[in-house]
């Protein structure tokens, strides 16, 4: 059994400290510490564990990548224990403490925040730290619990689970259709408006399926934009096709504002809808919690 003594757990704290501040200072009004014992306590966990946690310049501190790993496990070690009072001390299964989610901005807005009030009525003393962006959002620098994500996934330092296939379809309007025409082949994409977005790492190529073979259209329009609230509302005023996920496109088809286009192509290789987390050994109960909700919500799909 590791025996900690005041000494070490003062040592992490420190590093926790000055990992969330950058600063010696800032980390001693944060824990009530002078600056020097900060310093000093560093320089110690330094010394007992042999490497170089923190690099010292005249204006700020930066942590080592060393420094950084060990912050990381320190930070899911104290959650553990905060837990692990709050189980203690609760006679209640309700959870506490804040629960930080980076979400797909278009996507999460249109399907996930009207279903999350049923979650936090689940859990009404748990706090939701939401991040909603099409960006890509590093898990553990920013100290995120969570996330959803749309596409291939590449970063192999976290743990996901595939909520939902993910197909982007093709659809314009009726009187887009009506207008110029339905396209029966994908090359006749070639003599429509296209809506594109430059976003896409295959812009302006759409790389088509049906299953069987592969085409891909170079394609042509006079509406470019990486918003896809914007690239729906031009479709459906019947300024062209456009091509998009089917969570986007769903409504609207339903409705009939909208009809699928060449509907036994999709676009390929577009992944899927996954819920990722940071790689770590031991998950808190708040993220457990949201696991275990968001994976049966998409067991119906939301947009089927």
């Amino acid at each position: 059994m590791i025996k900690l003594d005041s000494q070490h757990i003062d040592e992490m704290a420190a590093l926790l400290a000055v990992a969330s501040t950058n600063s010696f200072v800032a980390a001693g009004k944060a824990i009530e510490r002078h600056p020097t014992i900060i310093s000093k306590r560093i320089a110690s966990l330094e010394v007992r564990l042999g490497i170089r946690l923190v690099e010292r310049t005249t204006r700020q501190v930066q942590l080592t990548d060393a420094g950084r790993r060990l912050a990381d496990k320190l930070r899911v070690a104290t959650d553990l224990i905060y837990e692990a009072q709050q189980e203690a001390t609760e006679a209640s299964a309700e959870l506490r403490g804040c629960l930080k989610l980076a979400l797909p901005a278009t996507m999460g807005r249109l399907w996930l925040a009207p279903k999350l009030p049923d979650f936090m009525a689940m859990y009404p003393k748990l706090e939701l730290d939401i991040h909603y962006s099409d960006e890509f959002v590093d898990l553990v620098e920013g100290g995120f619990d969570a996330a959803i994500r749309i596409g291939n996934l590449a970063d192999n330092r976290l743990v996901a689970r595939k909520l939902a296939d993910h197909q982007r379809v093709l659809a314009a309007s009726p009187v887009y259709v009506e207008r110029h025409g339905m396209p029966l082949e994908p090359s006749h994409l070639l003599a429509h408006n296209c809506i594109g977005n430059p976003s896409l790492n295959s812009y302006p190529i759409w790389r088509l399926s049906d299953g069987k073979c592969v085409e891909m259209v170079r394609t042509n329009g006079t509406l470019h934009t990486n918003d896809s609230i914007a690239m729906l509302e031009a479709a459906r005023a019947g300024i062209g096709i456009l091509g998009a996920g089917e969570w986007l496109l769903a409504r609207d088809i339903a409705a009939g504002t909208l009809i699928r286009i060449l509907p036994q192509w999709t676009f390929d290789g577009d992944g899927g809808i996954y819920l990722v987390r940071p790689s770590r050994r031991y998950v808190s109960a708040r993220t457990d919690k949201f696991v275990s909700w968001v994976t049966n919500l998409f067991h119906s799909i939301p947009w089927g």
